[in-house]
């Protein structure tokens, strides 16, 4: 059988080759290494052709990105909006990951991130920039008894992101990261995720700073659980939901700072270029979230709304429908006291770079309604193209509508190096309230990126 094996390693072609034909000789090399061993075949040292294997035998793996823009912003506005420090030029590492992994054995896996750049701290010199990279993420992926999947370690909680409802940015709640335990169990159609977690970079809407305000990133244990049914390869549905329960031992621990968050989502596919989504949250925020917290505190109105909604449908055309673009249409309204992501639709994904036309969403008992349209081209295997539109509603006196677009245009010059020339405005309309934004911001941003 080791000769067997051996000679497979020779004759196999991974660029060929079937996942699935690749995960069961890895295997029979597991399995049989020390009669390779005997044979003289070394399993670290196999063709080329097999590397997909050697990266996940062979030992550690490292690999990377490295982003560096050049912004050059402008427009009414005293400060902008899309850059650090509200310079009009900036220049800047954008983003900075390495990514470190190993396949310990057949069922076990070792995964770490690290960041650096804006997406860290600060972002330029003497502004919190110390050069050092932080654990983005660094888990443990096994399998324990009756096929039950279990990670240990720090982790990105998004439900959203998971199953591929949401594509530029960003989820209406989630999308932060915990650290902890998850488990995860399949019965054919069925799905099963839960977390069990703490220290979470989750910041809405009770922050650390003032009497009654809990630092959300270490006083909340976080339980999660995302059931899901997928029939077939067109269509799946699910529930989810994710407690934050608050534990502090400070001057707030009597205070009722539970933040309980239900959701329900489906997707379906009419054609595999032509899907329409769905998902709809509801939130139990504790009395004193409304009381004494975030939203006590920057808000336009009587907060007094605690159990807020907020509900995303989209539409999305493949490009190989239309032929010229892929086009994705996409309508969502919020409660203004939803505690989820406050920035979607932002340009600057991964720093504070982040303009937005939500950058004046305010927080009152009212409801905002945003729209967006998103277009992406493939023109060929070297130019990309993207062009998107959004628009926004704050149903609030004294507050204009938002809008925003913008464009972008990349080149990959080599399979590692692209190269971006992006533009974005946002119109956040005249004579707003005081300590909200108006008038016009735009950049132009041109990006190296870079993947090894």
């Amino acid at each position: 059988m080791a000769s067997v094996v051996a000679r497979a390693l020779v004759a196999v072609d991974a660029e060929k080759a079937s996942k699935q034909d690749l995960e069961l000789l890895k295997k029979l090399v597991m399995e049989f290494k020390d009669e390779l061993d005997a044979l003289g075949v070394k399993v670290d040292k196999i063709d080329k052709r097999v590397a997909v294997l050697e990266d996940r035998l062979g030992g550690w793996k490292l690999s990377g990105q490295f982003w560096f823009d050049a912004n050059f912003a402008g427009g009414d506005q005293a400060h902008s909006s899309y850059t650090e420090g509200n310079n009009d030029t900036d220049f800047q590492k954008d983003r900075i990951r390495l990514t470190l992994q190993k396949q310990i054995s057949d069922t076990t896996s070792f995964y770490a991130q690290f960041r650096a750049g804006s997406e860290s701290s600060g972002g330029r010199p003497g502004h919190g920039d110390a050069g050092w990279l932080n654990l983005r993420q660094v888990y443990v992926d096994t399998e324990l008894p009756y096929g039950v999947g279990y990670r240990v370690g720090r982790f990105f909680l998004d439900f959203e992101g998971d199953h591929g409802l949401y594509v530029d940015n960003d989820a209406i709640f989630g999308d932060y990261r915990v650290d902890g335990f998850q488990f995860t169990k399949n019965w054919g159609s069925f799905a099963a995720k839960a977390v069990i977690g703490r220290n979470t970079d989750y910041s809405n809407p009770v922050e650390n700073g003032d009497e009654f305000l809990a630092d959300i990133t270490d006083s909340y244990m976080n339980y999660a659980l995302d059931l899901t049914w997928q029939p077939n390869e067109k269509f799946f549905a699910g529930v989810n939901g994710v407690w934050m329960q608050e534990d502090g031992d400070e001057a707030w621990s009597d205070a009722d700072l539970d933040i309980n968050t239900y959701s329900v989502y489906a997707s379906y596919s009419f054609t595999p270029a032509i899907t329409l989504q769905g998902t709809y949250y509801f939130q139990d925020l504790g009395s004193d979230v409304v009381r004494y917290g975030y939203l006590d505190r920057q808000t336009t109105g009587n907060v007094t709304e605690d159990s807020p909604q907020a509900w995303r449908a989209t539409l999305d055309l493949g490009q190989d429908l239309l032929k010229f673009t892929g086009i994705r249409f996409e309508y969502m309204q919020q409660d203004n006291t939803f505690a989820g992501v406050r920035d979607p639709y932002s340009f600057g994904v991964d720093s504070a770079k982040a303009a937005s036309i939500s950058d004046n969403m305010p927080w009152n008992d009212g409801t905002s309604k945003l729209f967006f349209i998103y277009a992406t081209q493939k023109w060929n295997d070297k130019w990309s193209s993207y062009l998107r539109y959004q628009q926004a509603d704050f149903d609030t006196d004294g507050l204009d509508d938002a809008k925003g677009y913008g464009a972008g245009v990349t080149y990959q010059y080599t399979p590692a190096i692209a190269f971006r020339l992006a533009y974005d405005q946002v119109d956040y309309g005249s004579d707003n309230l005081a300590g909200f934004k108006n008038d016009k911001d735009h950049v132009f941003q041109f990006r190296t990126a870079i993947n090894f």
